[in-house]
């Protein structure tokens, strides 16, 4: 496609944009809504009996995972072409912590899979009775959620590099870089809260208001690429 070879066009941002909008699109639903319906708390046996339920949505979710996991490979490298010349080595930065965020979140799907192996066939692992197959449900559920602890700190330097690299550029509103340079903290204290510090109710506090912070910059930078794209060709620099 044309538009692919010029970087600090318009044509170009309107298209990482739009892959930065499907990413939230099918990341919504696949991280937050399906879970959501699906999963009970504390209780792998029910969660077991609405995926067998509810094949459909889990299904769904997987896909949601898939497209947004494409997209998320396609706006990479879109966004290190973006940023190189403001600075390649940040902006190679920034690209490899996304793609090992990306590497985390398709290990995932391993966890998920064996779920909806336990949940719909019942000749999988047919040796081990319900209580037995509840608890795999649990350990597998515990170490999806273990798997979003590791990529959330991987995206989190992401957003502190791209927000750095929006700065740099001069060819966005500065906003956008600080909101993401400072809200990204929001996913590493998320993931310091789930895993080891869960009665911090002052950090559990903190990272919601820096996580709204850090959305609504995304959410904000993705629709400039959308509707307006860079106002001026990147700073280049030699860091």
């Amino acid at each position: 496609m044309q538009a692919l070879s010029h970087p600090d066009s318009r044509s170009y941002a309107r298209i990482a944009g739009a892959l930065y909008l499907t990413i939230a699109v099918s990341g919504g639903f696949a991280i937050a809504y399906v879970p959501e319906v699906i999963n009970v708390a504390d209780n792998p046996a029910e969660t077991l009996e609405n995926i067998s339920a509810m094949p459909g949505l889990f299904l769904a979710g997987i896909g949601g995972d898939i497209v947004m996991m494409l997209s998320e490979v396609l706006l990479t490298v879109m966004l290190f072409f973006m940023f190189r010349t403001v600075s390649p080595t940040l902006s190679a930065m920034a690209a490899l912590a996304r793609l090992s965020m990306v590497a985390v979140m398709s290990a995932m799907l391993f966890f998920s899979a064996a779920i909806f192996a336990l949940a719909t066939d019942a000749s999988f692992l047919s040796g081990f009775n319900a209580p037995e197959r509840a608890s795999l449900a649990e350990l597998f559920t515990y170490l999806d959620a273990v798997g979003v602890w590791i990529w959330q700190l991987f995206f989190a330097l992401h957003l502190v590099v791209l927000g750095t690299l929006i700065l740099k550029s001069e060819a966005y509103p500065r906003l956008l870089g600080y909101g993401m340079a400072i809200g990204s903290i929001g996913y590493a204290l998320d993931s310091l809260y789930a895993f080891a510090l869960p009665d911090f109710t002052l950090l559990g506090q903190a990272r919601i208001g820096l996580l709204a912070v850090v959305t609504l910059s995304e959410v904000g930078f993705a629709l400039w690429l959308l509707v307006r794209g860079p106002s001026q060709t990147p700073t280049p620099t030699h860091a």
